[in-house]
C-alpha cells in the first residue's frame, strides 16, 4: 500500500533520494521527481506507462529558479508570470544543457510553472532542483483530483503521496509559447485565453510542430466509453445499454438519477472543472455500459473543459 499523510519534511526527503512523490497541486495531482535526475524522470515514464514522446512540465516556486534552466525569458513571459504565478499556466522556453533531454522529450523546449498550492510550494522551497511532475495516473486515463484517485491507478512504485485534498481548479494547466511576436495556445486549461488576451493581446491557438503534454487525441478517458453529443438523443440510441450521464446542471428523467452526475447546479463553470475529474471516477465505478456527456457553454472554463471531453470520448 501506497504511504499517503501530510508530511513535508518526509516527501522533500523523498524526494532528494532520487524517489517520486505524489504531490498536489491547484490543477490535478502531480508525480514528483527531479527533473535533472534522468533515472528518477525514466521510472516515471515507465510507471505511468507514458510513451517518451510525451513531454513533461517542471515545476518550482520562483522566476529566478527558472531562469536557471532557460534561454531567455520574453517578456511576455514577464507579464503572464507577474499576473497569473503562482498559478494553473505553463509556459514554453527554449531549455539549456541543464534539463536533460529525456524530461522534455528531446523536444528543445521546456514547460515551466508555479503551482499555486501551500503544501507544493513549501516542498519546492526546500528544494535545488526542479520537479518533473506529469498527472498521477496511468497514461490516456483520467487526472487525479485526490490522492484516492492516485491509489486506483497505482498500487506500488510511489514512495510517498503527499495528501492536500481535493484540487481546486481541478483541470491541467494552460500550455502556451511564444513564435516570434505570436502567442501560441497549445493547450487549454485553468488559465482561460480571454484572461491571458487581456494582458497581452492577442492568441492563437495550437501548432502541432511543438510536442506539449495532452496533445494525444485519445487522452483523459475513462475505461468506460464515453459518446458526446445530445443526451437525449444518445439515451435513444444506447436504449439497449446501461448509460451513465454526465450532466452539466441538471439530471434528466431518462434513467435512474443514481447513473447521473451534474457537474454545477449553479451552472458555475469553475466549480464544473472542479468536479469534472473526481465525476468521471465515480462514474467510470458504476455497474454502467457507458457514459453519455454534452459539450458545456464554449467559453471561459467551458472551453477547457470541451477539450477535456473531446479528448476523452469516442466520437470527440
Amino acid at each position: 500500500m501506497i504511504e499517503i499523510g501530510k508530511d513535508i519534511d518526509y516527501a522533500v526527503n523523498k524526494l532528494k533520494d532520487g524517489g517520486i512523490v505524489g504531490i498536489p497541486t491547484e490543477t490535478v495531482y502531480g508525480l514528483g521527481c527531479n527533473a535533472l535526475n534522468e533515472s528518477s524522470v525514466k521510472k516515471i515514464f515507465k510507471l505511468k506507462s507514458r510513451p517518451k514522446n510525451d513531454p513533461i512540465i517542471c515545476h518550482t516556486n520562483s522566476v529566478e529558479k527558472i531562469r536557471k534552466y532557460v534561454e531567455f525569458f520574453p517578456k511576455n513571459a514577464e507579464i503572464l508570470a507577474r499576473k497569473f504565478w503562482p498559478g494553473p499556466l505553463t509556459i514554453l522556453f527554449r531549455k539549456n544543457k541543464l534539463i536533460p533531454d529525456i524530461t522534455t522529450s528531446k523536444s528543445e523546449y521546456v514547460g515551466f510553472r508555479i503551482p499555486n498550492n501551500k503544501t507544493t510550494l513549501s516542498v519546492l522551497d526546500k528544494l535545488d532542483f526542479p520537479l518533473a511532475a506529469p498527472s498521477a495516473n496511468k497514461f490516456e486515463y483520467i487526472s487525479p483530483t485526490n490522492p484516492q484517485h492516485i491509489i486506483q491507478n497505482f498500487n506500488g512504485g510511489i514512495d510517498y503521496i503527499l495528501d492536500d485534498g481535493n484540487c481546486l481548479i481541478g483541470i491541467e494547466s494552460t500550455i502556451l509559447g511564444f513564435e516570434k511576436e505570436k502567442t501560441i495556445i497549445f493547450r487549454l486549461g485553468g488559465i482561460t485565453i480571454e484572461n491571458i488576451e487581456k494582458s497581452i493581446g492577442k492568441c492563437y491557438i495550437n501548432d502541432e510542430k511543438v510536442k506539449i503534454p495532452g496533445s494525444f487525441k485519445k487522452h483523459y478517458s475513462p475505461k468506460k466509453k464515453v459518446y458526446v453529443g445530445n443526451i437525449e438523443k444518445l439515451s435513444k440510441k444506447f436504449k439497449n445499454k446501461k448509460i451513465g450521464i454526465l450532466c452539466f446542471n441538471k439530471k434528466f428523467k431518462l434513467i435512474d438519477e443514481k447513473y447521473q452526475i451534474v457537474l454545477s447546479k449553479n451552472s458555475s463553470l469553475h466549480e464544473a472543472s472542479q468536479n469534472f475529474y473526481s465525476s468521471l471516477y465515480l462514474l467510470d465505478n458504476l455497474e454502467i455500459d457507458l457514459i453519455i456527456t454534452s459539450y458545456l457553454p464554449n467559453y471561459h472554463m467551458g472551453r477547457s473543459i470541451n477539450d477535456r471531453i473531446s479528448k476523452s470520448s469516442e466520437n470527440g
